[in-house]
Protein backbone atom coordinates (compact mmCIF):
# COMPACT_ATOMS: atom_id res chain seq x y z
CA UNK A 1 0.00 0.00 0.00
CA UNK A 2 2.89 2.38 0.63
CA UNK A 3 3.97 1.91 -2.98
CA UNK A 4 0.44 2.78 -4.10
CA UNK A 5 0.29 5.84 -1.84
CA UNK A 6 3.63 7.07 -3.17
CA UNK A 7 2.29 7.45 -6.72
CA UNK A 8 2.39 10.96 -8.13
CA UNK A 9 -0.81 10.78 -10.17
CA UNK A 10 -4.24 9.16 -9.78
CA UNK A 11 -6.67 8.54 -12.64
CA UNK A 12 -10.05 7.69 -11.10
CA UNK A 13 -13.30 6.50 -12.58
CA UNK A 14 -16.44 8.07 -11.06
CA UNK A 15 -19.56 5.88 -11.33
CA UNK A 16 -19.14 3.03 -8.88
CA UNK A 17 -15.92 4.53 -7.49
CA UNK A 18 -16.92 7.99 -6.24
CA UNK A 19 -20.71 7.70 -6.25
CA UNK A 20 -23.79 5.73 -7.28
CA UNK A 21 -26.25 8.16 -8.84
CA UNK A 22 -26.50 10.99 -6.32
CA UNK A 23 -25.17 8.96 -3.40
CA UNK A 24 -21.54 9.44 -2.38
CA UNK A 25 -19.75 6.19 -1.58
CA UNK A 26 -18.08 5.54 1.80
CA UNK A 27 -14.53 6.88 2.23
CA UNK A 28 -14.62 9.14 -0.83
CA UNK A 29 -14.40 12.44 1.07
CA UNK A 30 -11.39 11.17 3.00
CA UNK A 31 -9.74 9.94 -0.22
CA UNK A 32 -10.17 13.25 -2.06
CA UNK A 33 -9.00 15.21 0.99
CA UNK A 34 -5.90 12.97 1.13
CA UNK A 35 -5.19 13.64 -2.56
CA UNK A 36 -5.49 17.39 -2.05
CA UNK A 37 -3.49 17.56 1.19
CA UNK A 38 -0.64 15.47 -0.26
CA UNK A 39 -0.38 17.48 -3.51
CA UNK A 40 -1.26 14.48 -5.66
CA UNK A 41 -2.10 15.05 -9.31
CA UNK A 42 -5.56 13.57 -9.87
CA UNK A 43 -8.09 13.39 -12.66
CA UNK A 44 -11.57 11.93 -12.68
CA UNK A 45 -11.56 10.06 -15.98
CA UNK A 46 -15.14 9.03 -16.62
CA UNK A 47 -16.74 7.12 -19.48
CA UNK A 48 -20.03 8.86 -18.73
CA UNK A 49 -20.83 11.41 -21.45
CA UNK A 50 -23.90 12.93 -19.85
CA UNK A 51 -22.36 15.82 -17.90
CA UNK A 52 -19.72 18.47 -18.56
CA UNK A 53 -16.75 18.92 -16.19
CA UNK A 54 -18.51 21.94 -14.68
CA UNK A 55 -21.64 19.91 -14.01
CA UNK A 56 -19.60 17.09 -12.48
CA UNK A 57 -17.81 19.57 -10.22
CA UNK A 58 -21.18 21.01 -9.15
CA UNK A 59 -22.53 17.51 -8.53
CA UNK A 60 -19.66 16.77 -6.15
CA UNK A 61 -20.15 20.18 -4.55
CA UNK A 62 -23.76 19.28 -3.77
CA UNK A 63 -22.37 16.17 -2.05
CA UNK A 64 -20.08 18.31 0.06
CA UNK A 65 -16.81 18.10 -1.91
CA UNK A 66 -14.96 21.03 -3.47
CA UNK A 67 -13.14 19.85 -6.62
CA UNK A 68 -12.24 22.22 -9.47
CA UNK A 69 -13.64 21.37 -12.93
CA UNK A 70 -10.08 21.05 -14.27
CA UNK A 71 -9.93 17.67 -12.48
CA UNK A 72 -12.52 16.09 -14.79
CA UNK A 73 -12.19 14.54 -18.25
CA UNK A 74 -15.12 12.75 -19.89
CA UNK A 75 -15.68 10.44 -22.83
CA UNK A 76 -17.74 13.25 -24.38
CA UNK A 77 -14.66 15.50 -24.45
CA UNK A 78 -12.54 12.63 -25.79
CA UNK A 79 -15.11 11.90 -28.51
CA UNK A 80 -15.32 15.54 -29.58
CA UNK A 81 -11.52 15.81 -29.69
CA UNK A 82 -11.21 12.64 -31.76
CA UNK A 83 -13.89 13.54 -34.32
CA UNK A 84 -12.69 17.13 -34.74
CA UNK A 85 -9.17 15.85 -35.41
CA UNK A 86 -10.47 13.32 -37.95
CA UNK A 87 -12.92 15.59 -39.78
CA UNK A 88 -12.77 19.29 -38.79
CA UNK A 89 -16.05 21.14 -39.31
CA UNK A 90 -18.08 17.95 -39.79
CA UNK A 91 -21.72 17.41 -38.82
CA UNK A 92 -23.36 14.79 -36.63
CA UNK A 93 -26.66 13.29 -35.58
CA UNK A 94 -26.37 12.82 -31.82
CA UNK A 95 -28.18 10.61 -29.35
CA UNK A 96 -26.97 11.82 -25.99
CA UNK A 97 -27.21 14.21 -23.08
CA UNK A 98 -26.20 17.91 -22.82
CA UNK A 99 -22.61 17.10 -21.80
CA UNK A 100 -22.04 15.41 -25.16
CA UNK A 101 -23.78 18.13 -27.18
CA UNK A 102 -21.76 20.86 -25.43
CA UNK A 103 -18.44 19.08 -26.03
CA UNK A 104 -19.23 18.64 -29.73
CA UNK A 105 -20.33 22.25 -30.18
CA UNK A 106 -17.15 23.53 -28.53
CA UNK A 107 -15.09 21.34 -30.89
CA UNK A 108 -16.77 22.92 -33.93
CA UNK A 109 -19.06 19.97 -34.74
CA UNK A 110 -22.58 21.01 -35.74
CA UNK A 111 -25.82 19.07 -35.40
CA UNK A 112 -27.45 17.68 -38.56
CA UNK A 113 -30.57 15.51 -38.82
CA UNK A 114 -30.65 15.43 -42.64
CA UNK A 115 -27.33 14.09 -43.96
CA UNK A 116 -24.78 13.93 -41.10
CA UNK A 117 -21.19 12.75 -41.47
CA UNK A 118 -21.40 10.90 -38.14
CA UNK A 119 -23.94 9.27 -35.86
CA UNK A 120 -22.73 9.66 -32.27
CA UNK A 121 -24.30 7.80 -29.37
CA UNK A 122 -23.82 8.40 -25.64
CA UNK A 123 -25.88 7.77 -22.51
CA UNK A 124 -29.17 9.64 -22.22
CA UNK A 125 -32.54 9.29 -20.52
CA UNK A 126 -34.16 10.56 -23.77
CA UNK A 127 -33.22 7.43 -25.73
CA UNK A 128 -36.20 6.33 -27.85
CA UNK A 129 -37.29 4.27 -30.83
CA UNK A 130 -37.58 7.26 -33.18
CA UNK A 131 -33.96 8.25 -32.56
CA UNK A 132 -32.84 4.68 -33.28
CA UNK A 133 -34.73 4.72 -36.60
CA UNK A 134 -33.04 7.97 -37.62
CA UNK A 135 -29.62 6.71 -36.59
CA UNK A 136 -30.10 3.48 -38.55
CA UNK A 137 -31.18 5.44 -41.64
CA UNK A 138 -28.15 7.74 -41.49
CA UNK A 139 -25.67 4.89 -40.98
CA UNK A 140 -27.23 3.02 -43.90
CA UNK A 141 -26.71 6.18 -45.98
CA UNK A 142 -23.00 6.25 -45.08
CA UNK A 143 -22.70 8.14 -41.77
CA UNK A 144 -19.93 6.77 -39.55
CA UNK A 145 -21.07 5.30 -36.22
CA UNK A 146 -19.32 6.45 -33.02
CA UNK A 147 -20.00 5.41 -29.42
CA UNK A 148 -18.66 7.52 -26.58
CA UNK A 149 -17.65 4.43 -24.58
CA UNK A 150 -17.83 0.63 -24.45
CA UNK A 151 -19.61 0.30 -21.09
CA UNK A 152 -22.44 -2.21 -21.50
CA UNK A 153 -23.94 -1.48 -18.09
CA UNK A 154 -23.45 1.00 -15.29
CA UNK A 155 -24.24 1.28 -11.57
CA UNK A 156 -27.04 3.43 -10.22
CA UNK A 157 -28.87 3.92 -6.95
CA UNK A 158 -31.53 1.51 -8.26
CA UNK A 159 -29.07 -1.14 -9.46
CA UNK A 160 -27.40 -1.99 -12.77
CA UNK A 161 -28.67 -0.05 -15.82
CA UNK A 162 -27.90 -0.12 -19.59
CA UNK A 163 -24.98 2.06 -20.71
CA UNK A 164 -23.60 3.26 -24.04
CA UNK A 165 -22.68 -0.03 -25.67
CA UNK A 166 -26.15 -1.42 -24.99
CA UNK A 167 -27.69 1.70 -26.56
CA UNK A 168 -25.50 1.41 -29.66
CA UNK A 169 -26.20 -2.32 -30.13
CA UNK A 170 -29.58 -2.00 -31.94
CA UNK A 171 -28.01 0.32 -34.51
CA UNK A 172 -25.06 -2.03 -35.04
CA UNK A 173 -27.28 -5.11 -35.33
CA UNK A 174 -29.68 -3.48 -37.78
CA UNK A 175 -27.08 -1.90 -40.06
CA UNK A 176 -24.28 -4.47 -39.77
CA UNK A 177 -21.88 -1.60 -39.06
CA UNK A 178 -19.64 -1.72 -36.00
CA UNK A 179 -19.25 1.43 -33.95
CA UNK A 180 -15.90 2.93 -33.02
CA UNK A 181 -15.77 3.58 -29.26
CA UNK A 182 -13.61 6.44 -27.98
CA UNK A 183 -13.73 6.17 -24.15
CA UNK A 184 -11.82 3.78 -21.89
CA UNK A 185 -10.12 1.44 -22.64
CA UNK A 186 -9.25 3.28 -25.87
CA UNK A 187 -5.59 4.46 -25.54
CA UNK A 188 -6.63 7.86 -26.95
CA UNK A 189 -8.44 8.71 -23.73
CA UNK A 190 -5.76 7.23 -21.48
CA UNK A 191 -2.91 9.14 -23.13
CA UNK A 192 -4.87 12.38 -22.86
CA UNK A 193 -5.51 11.67 -19.18
CA UNK A 194 -1.81 11.13 -18.47
CA UNK A 195 -0.95 14.30 -20.40
CA UNK A 196 -3.43 16.31 -18.33
CA UNK A 197 -1.95 14.83 -15.15
CA UNK A 198 1.57 15.67 -16.27
CA UNK A 199 2.71 12.16 -15.31
CA UNK A 200 4.45 9.23 -16.95
CA UNK A 201 2.65 5.90 -16.80
CA UNK A 202 5.06 4.57 -14.16
CA UNK A 203 4.20 7.48 -11.84
CA UNK A 204 0.41 7.02 -12.04
CA UNK A 205 -2.30 4.57 -11.06
CA UNK A 206 -5.72 3.82 -12.54
CA UNK A 207 -8.56 3.36 -10.03
CA UNK A 208 -11.82 1.87 -11.28
CA UNK A 209 -14.63 -0.59 -10.74
CA UNK A 210 -14.66 -2.28 -14.16
CA UNK A 211 -12.28 -4.95 -15.38
CA UNK A 212 -13.26 -4.51 -19.05
CA UNK A 213 -12.62 -0.75 -19.20
CA UNK A 214 -10.77 0.73 -16.21
CA UNK A 215 -8.42 -2.12 -15.36
CA UNK A 216 -7.58 -3.24 -18.89
CA UNK A 217 -7.01 0.41 -19.85
CA UNK A 218 -4.50 0.76 -17.01
CA UNK A 219 -2.79 -2.53 -17.82
CA UNK A 220 -2.42 -1.70 -21.52
CA UNK A 221 -1.15 1.81 -20.75
CA UNK A 222 1.46 0.57 -18.27
CA UNK A 223 -0.17 1.93 -15.10
CA UNK A 224 -0.58 0.16 -11.79
CA UNK A 225 -4.27 -0.61 -11.34
CA UNK A 226 -6.70 -0.61 -8.42
CA UNK A 227 -10.03 -2.43 -8.66
CA UNK A 228 -12.59 -1.24 -6.13
CA UNK A 229 -15.51 -3.54 -5.33
CA UNK A 230 -17.91 -0.64 -4.75
CA UNK A 231 -19.25 -0.70 -8.33
CA UNK A 232 -20.25 -3.35 -10.86
CA UNK A 233 -17.47 -5.92 -10.29
CA UNK A 234 -17.16 -8.49 -7.52
CA UNK A 235 -14.32 -10.97 -6.88
CA UNK A 236 -16.05 -13.76 -8.79
CA UNK A 237 -16.44 -11.54 -11.85
CA UNK A 238 -12.82 -10.35 -11.56
CA UNK A 239 -11.55 -13.93 -11.65
CA UNK A 240 -13.14 -14.51 -15.06
CA UNK A 241 -10.62 -12.18 -16.73
CA UNK A 242 -7.16 -13.26 -17.93
CA UNK A 243 -5.51 -10.16 -16.41
CA UNK A 244 -5.41 -8.95 -12.82
CA UNK A 245 -5.41 -5.60 -11.04
CA UNK A 246 -2.39 -4.81 -8.87
CA UNK A 247 -4.67 -4.01 -5.92
CA UNK A 248 -8.22 -5.06 -4.98
CA UNK A 249 -9.93 -2.82 -2.41
CA UNK A 250 -13.45 -2.49 -1.07
CA UNK A 251 -13.42 1.23 -1.85
CA UNK A 252 -11.13 4.23 -2.42
CA UNK A 253 -11.21 5.09 1.27
CA UNK A 254 -8.79 2.21 1.88
CA UNK A 255 -6.11 4.06 -0.11
CA UNK A 256 -5.85 6.66 2.67
CA UNK A 257 -3.49 5.84 5.55
CA UNK A 258 -5.37 5.11 8.75
CA UNK A 259 -4.99 7.81 11.35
Amino acid sequence: MEQLRSKKGFLCDMDGVIYHGNQLLPGVKEFVTWLQENDKQFLFLTNSSERSPRELAQKLSRMGMDVDESHFYTSALATAKFISSQSPGCTAYVIGAPGLFNALYEAGITMNDVNPDYVIVGETSNYNYESILKAVHFVQKGARLIGTNTDLTGPSEKGIIPACRALVAPIELTTGCKAYFVGKPNPLMMRTGLKLLGCHSGEAVMVGDRMDTDIVAGVETGLDTVLVLSGVTDVEEMNRFPYRPHYVLNGVGEICPRK
